[in-house]
């Protein structure tokens, strides 16, 4: 199995061009973490706890052993002031609402009498989402990967993906060919190759391949045969997903697929034949699935 080229970078958190919306509450901008007052808080308050408690171990060994000369007045002061002293840390440290802290909001900023919400309300996400997408199509769908990975796993597939471009000229839906021979020709105990497109996804995950079936098949395509035989439809086979068997006839079939691939003059002229005979194709450049059915109906005939 294949994958179209795609490189794994991290997404920019600076601002500019393509960003997503921020959530902003309350007129601040939302952050993580617990404010640097808070902190400092219960630092203090640590602190305070761990010398309570050396203060109560000196009570304790004074009361089991006898250390130390003070009067049972001294001490019961002294215990008394430990008790209320305790008590005062530990309710400031229990408690959610820290009067120094300036970042905190006044309880009277809460309306009860209004639905709490998440951050300004936002309408237009799709549109939004669709747009950083465009602007930004180095990403790769890794749940597309992930399914891949998850069925190859599942049913004992080895799976490769192409992360460079293995021919310059063939770039774009093109690059599927240079890699398919490559691995035709680097891995001859391969009896079959499935490609299929990085936009493809399996829906379901026991499915398996009938190989036995295509004992006497080199090529096994989705397509629909009306539309190729009888109306030689630009849109007959879809080469998205797709068998080839490691053999001669697979060689020859990419060699005489390949040479409508170079982008330029030669592209574009191998478009404009698959348009004059290829019923409803646009007019653009040569593109890997009207080749193969051109070529397919040319041996056909």
């Amino acid at each position: 199995m294949g994958q179209d080229n795609f490189s794994t970078q991290k997404r920019s958190s600076g601002s500019g061009a393509g960003g997503l919306p921020t959530s902003i509450a309350n007129g601040r901008l939302i952050r993580g973490g617990m404010p640097r007052g808070r902190q400092i808080q219960k630092t203090f308050n640590n602190i305070k706890i761990t010398i309570l408690c050396g203060f109560v171990t000196i009570l304790v060994l004074r009361g089991t052993i006898g250390v130390g000369n003070l009067g049972s007045s001294d001490a019961d002061a002294v215990n008394q002031n430990l008790i209320e002293e305790t008590n005062r840390i530990l309710a400031e440290i229990r408690s959610d609402d820290d009067p120094n802290d300036p970042e905190d909001p006044a309880e009277s900023e809460i309306n009860p009498n209004v639905t709490y919400t998440l951050g300004p309300k936002i309408s237009s996400w799709d549109d939004d989402r669709k747009t950083w997408l465009s602007q930004n199509s180095e990403f790769p769908s890794y749940v597309n990967v992930k399914n891949k990975i998850d069925y190859c796993r599942i049913h004992g597939i080895e799976i490769v993906y192409n992360m460079a471009h293995l021919d310059k000229e063939l770039a774009g839906y093109w690059a599927k060919l240079p890699l398919i021979r490559r691995l035709m020709l680097s891995h001859p105990e391969v009896e079959w190759i499935w490609w299929m497109d990085s936009d493809a996804m399996f829906t379901d995950m026991v499915f398996e391949i009938p190989v036995s079936k295509y004992n006497d098949y080199n090529l096994v395509v989705h397509g629909y045969p009306d539309l190729m035989f009888n109306q030689k439809s630009w849109i007959a086979l879809n080469t998205g997903s797709f068998l080839f068997r490691n053999c001669q006839w697979s060689l020859d079939l990419l060699d005489a697929w390949a040479p409508m691939g170079p982008k330029g003059p030669i592209r574009e002229e191998a478009g404009r034949i698959l348009t004059a005979n290829l019923k409803g194709r646009p007019a653009f450049e040569a593109d890997d699935q009207s080749a193969l059915i051109y070529l397919l109906l040319s041996a056909e005939g």
